[in-house]
């Protein structure tokens, strides 16, 4: 494990390769011509690029319970490494997009790409563009797009899951769309939660499981059986 000063150089160049798949995201949807098939080969790159640069050992297990039809895909939430190694852990094919709090897409340059790649900002403290931000994700899935969401909310301190927030599976009950559960392990220390310092060499797993249907269903119903799925085994 490298903690020590070339976790600084690799942090400058993990920014390096996330603006480097930002600007013309940014500079596509300025003129007009944003392509999702694009930005889709856009965030494989990068997920794949920053695996390789942080010589990250990235293991994945139940694939086999990613559906055909899109869904809504919930994990626990350790890291801001989170997304890029869950983008490298995806079959090739599915187009995934990600429900993200307001203010990263406040990032210069990285929140306007965000926005122009169809990624779905949430204002938690506001419930009407709360429910927005959830009728566009039902809208993006009916399209063909799997839509990821944390369900905590915010990243674990600890590692231990936290409360689990209502949204997600209102969406999930209103739309009748499954939820695919994944477990994450080892992002926090990739990248630590209260730190913007990257490291070398460590190992992530993240596995699939089986998906949960929504329609008939309670939201307390799924949230305990969200819950119970999220644990690690």
């Amino acid at each position: 494990m490298d903690a020590g000063p070339g976790s600084a150089l690799l942090t400058l160049r993990t920014f390096y390769h996330t603006l480097r798949i930002s600007i013309p995201t940014v500079m596509e949807g300025l003129i007009g011509h944003t392509s999702l098939a694009r930005c889709d080969a856009r965030l494989t790159d990068w997920a794949q690029t920053l695996v390789k640069i942080t010589r990250t050992t990235l293991t994945v297990a139940g694939q086999h319970h990613i559906p055909k039809e899109p869904c809504i895909v919930m994990s626990n939430h350790l890291s801001l490494c989170d997304v890029p190694l869950l983008y490298a852990a995806l079959p090739d094919g599915v187009r995934l997009r990600m429900i993200a709090k307001a203010e990263l897409f406040r990032v210069p340059i990285w929140g306007r790409a965000m926005r122009h790649a169809g990624f779905i900002p949430i204002v938690r403290t506001d419930r009407s563009q709360a429910v927005a931000s959830l009728e566009e994700a039902a809208r993006d899935i009916r399209k063909g797009t799997f839509v990821w969401l944390a369900p905590e909310g915010t990243r674990s301190k600890t590692g231990a899951l936290g409360p689990l927030k209502k949204g997600g599976f209102i969406l999930a009950t209103s739309t009748g769309l499954p939820i695919l559960p994944v477990v994450i392990r080892g992002t926090d220390d990739v990248l630590p939660p209260a730190s913007l310092r990257t490291r070398f060499d460590q190992a992530v797993h993240i596995e699939f499981r089986p998906l949960i249907a929504s329609t008939e269903r309670s939201v307390e119903e799924l949230m305990s059986d969200v819950r119970t799925a999220l644990r690690p085994a």
